[in-house]
């Protein structure tokens, strides 16, 4: 392997993803922890996300034939061990030195998925070489934003189709960023050293105000022209409308990633665990339909699958342990859900993810 990460050691009295946070809290400066851990405005919709997997209720059945039971799928043509993926996230070099590096060794090692971010703090290239020397590693994808020309986001396309990515997720739901308070409160800005280094200096317009600026933002012809010019499948990630679904994927979209940023974006928007079904109808099986937003148990990811969703992306928990216990903090959280979700499906005598279904209990249809 070309990056080995710094051997940690998992905190003292440490069982589950939520008990990471506290350790990340005091690990972190107040800025820091505003960026990564904050939400837009109230952080109503941050919170709803946790709350409406928690409000779900599972409906188990007992002596049921259990033999052969696993918990793998298939997603874009290939098997995966598991349905877990790493979301795509900024700067993780916020959290620790070893940034992207760190949980790209750790993702690898528990055989999960990792969609690495436009806005990484280390270069998409030592990202790839650093998660693909993982034998038996699950999926390597690359968020994209859309840049200020078609020529400069088909540069990163390019590197990222050289550099062995496997799609690309194109961000579809944050032409601008939210007003998130925290950030304000503590004057957050980027120290020396943490940088979107696979992107040139950002250049801020003089003189324009916020809908002049969004003239230039991306819309369907975007997605239509994206998918035409690279051999990758590409997934949009933040759509929350059926009718964005379809649109989608009559635009060329090879996945849906059903998410509201983490409640990072526009707050008040539902959550993601009430946003999916809809969703899931409207696509019907033409293509995968994946969620992220409050997974927090092996259960929420249970419940995700029995929603319809092909697969899930963790987010604040990996920049918990990411910033409590490197690689090995992110490893642990990985293989904490992976072994919910197995005594979950135990528990609802559920032996495969393809009978998921079948554990929601019917007053969530109410919900």
């Amino acid at each position: 392997m070309s990056f080995v990460p710094a051997m940690q050691s998992v905190p003292p009295g440490v069982a589950t993803l939520n008990d990471y946070a506290e350790h990340a809290r005091r690990a972190l400066d107040a800025p820091a922890w505003a960026y990564l851990d904050g939400g837009a405005a109230d952080e109503i919709t941050r919170r709803d996300n946790e709350q409406a997997w928690q409000q779900l209720r599972l409906l188990p059945r007992v002596l049921r034939p259990m033999a052969g039971g696993h918990t793998r799928v298939q997603l874009l043509g290939r098997t995966l061990e598991h349905p877990l993926l790493v979301a795509p996230m900024a700067f993780q070099k916020l959290a620790h030195p070893e940034g992207e590096l760190a949980v790209a060794c750790a993702a690898a090692a528990q055989q999960a998925g990792l969609v690495a971010s436009t806005q990484a703090s280390i270069d998409l290239e030592s990202i790839a070489k650093a998660f693909a020397d993982e034998p038996g590693r699950g999926p390597l994808w690359f968020q994209l934003y859309a840049q200020d020309t078609r020529d400069a986001t088909l540069e990163l396309v390019r590197r990222a189709e050289a550099a062995g990515y496997e799609a690309l997720v194109l961000t579809v739901d944050a032409p601008v960023h939210g007003a998130r308070d925290g950030e304000r409160r503590t004057g957050f800005r980027l120290p020396p050293g943490v940088r979107a280094v696979n992107l040139p200096p950002a250049r801020v317009p003089q003189g324009a105000n916020l809908f002049e600026r969004l003239a230039n933002a991306p819309t369907w012809d975007e997605v239509e022209w994206l998918a035409a010019n690279t051999r990758l499948p590409l997934l949009l990630k933040g759509v929350v409308h059926p009718e964005d679904a379809r649109q989608g994927i009559a635009a060329g979209a090879a996945g849906i990633i059903v998410s509201n940023h983490g409640g990072r974006t526009l707050d008040t928007m539902p959550a993601t665990a009430r946003l999916l079904p809809a969703i899931v109808r409207e696509v019907a099986g033409q293509v995968p339909v994946l969620v992220d937003g409050g997974i927090r148990r092996g259960t929420d990811v249970l419940k995700a699958m029995a929603l319809g969703a092909d697969a899930v992306l963790v987010g604040r928990p990996i920049l918990w342990a990411l910033a409590s216990a490197g690689a090995v903090g992110v490893a642990h959280v990985l293989r904490l859900l992976r072994d919910e979700l197995e005594i979950a499906m135990a528990l609802c005598g559920c032996p495969t993810l393809a009978e998921a279904a079948q554990v929601l209990a019917p007053e969530n249809q109410t919900r």
